[in-house]
């Protein structure tokens, strides 16, 4: 018995059966104490603090007394100081320069990974990792032993040039080599981090494309910049954005710092600036409307850290 083909308009009329796919709980019960513990964890402290910024919460409520409502006067105190302008203007002055300094060396610092022998490459990225791995109390006492005023290591090298004496200078008194010292700090901390992630990107980049460039004359130069570059770009953006986000965020080189030379308000940035709000004044409703004004912004600086990561994942 022989059997008959279907046509294909037979094939074309045939009703395409969906299946549904069945709906299962089981992720959502998994992910559910992570989330919990995310919502008590970090949405009690959020809801507190966006609270305290539309009330009176200074001393007297510290000891017991009740807290008043002023609604937005805590912002306005804060956004008509032109004390607080000028931090907000140094800080991200600060994060934009510290960015991209940290970009720049650690994109170099992935391409000559890239390039060097087998063995180099393995020190180079061990000593990144001990340099990332440090602690940040570590890294400071280090840094102060090295830019320290009587016997630290930078003023004697600089002072061995000839017609420059920098014995006895100290680097944090004045406020642009304060920040410029910060500044060389956290860019050192940040570096292994971009450093190895180019890194990383940089080894997955196709060799057939590279040979492809150098057979149409294409030199190392022009590759990086017309080939290599452009492939890496969803990373770089990433990484730059979250650059942005901790460098206007940072707090804790800035107070250690300012413990290691001279405190007062030229010295703050945004971070040491409300913390002296809070704790060191005791305006505590100032400080949490301060701390708000960050959230937005850092939010406004993530919101195009989640758009390159929503068009990474469609491509």
């Amino acid at each position: 018995m022989s059997t008959i083909a279907p046509t294909p308009a037979a094939e074309a009329a045939r009703p395409v059966v969906r299946r549904r796919r069945r709906f299962t709980s089981l992720p959502y019960l998994l992910g559910l104490p992570a989330v919990l513990t995310l919502a008590v964890g970090m949405g009690y402290p959020l809801y507190w603090q966006v609270l305290n910024s539309f009330r009176e919460y200074g001393l007297a409520q510290q000891f017991g007394q009740a807290p008043t409502f002023v609604g937005l006067q805590n912002y306005i105190d804060l956004l008509t100081d032109s004390g607080f302008w000028t931090v907000l203007l140094k800080s991200i002055a600060f994060m934009a320069v510290t960015a991209s300094a940290t970009m720049v060396v650690g994109i170099a610092v992935a391409v000559l990974m890239k390039h060097v022998p087998g063995w180099s490459r393995i020190v180079l990225q061990v000593g990144l990792l001990l340099a990332w791995a440090m602690p940040i109390v570590a890294q400071m006492t280090v840094w102060n032993w090295l830019i320290d005023d009587r016997n630290g290591v930078f003023n004697y090298l600089l002072s061995l040039l000839p017609g420059l004496d920098l014995t006895g200078h100290n680097w944090l008194v004045n406020p642009w080599s304060f920040f410029g010292v910060a500044s060389v700090i956290i860019t050192w901390a940040s570096v292994p981090f971009v450093a190895l992630s180019v890194y990383a990107g940089l080894t997955q980049v196709s060799e057939e494309v590279q040979e492809a460039a150098q057979l149409d004359g294409a030199g190392g130069f022009t590759m990086l910049r017309h080939i290599i570059m452009p492939i890496l770009r969803p990373i770089l953006v990433i990484l730059l954005l979250l650059q942005l986000i901790w460098d206007l965020r940072v707090y804790a080189q800035i107070e250690l710092l300012q413990g290691f030379g001279a405190r007062g308000s030229q010295y703050d940035l945004l971070g040491t600036y409300i913390y002296g709000l809070g704790v060191g004044q005791g305006h505590f409703g100032v400080a949490a409307a301060a701390a708000m004004l960050v959230m937005v912004f850092t939010i406004a600086l993530s919101w195009f850290y989640v758009r390159e990561l929503l068009k990474e994942d469609e491509s």
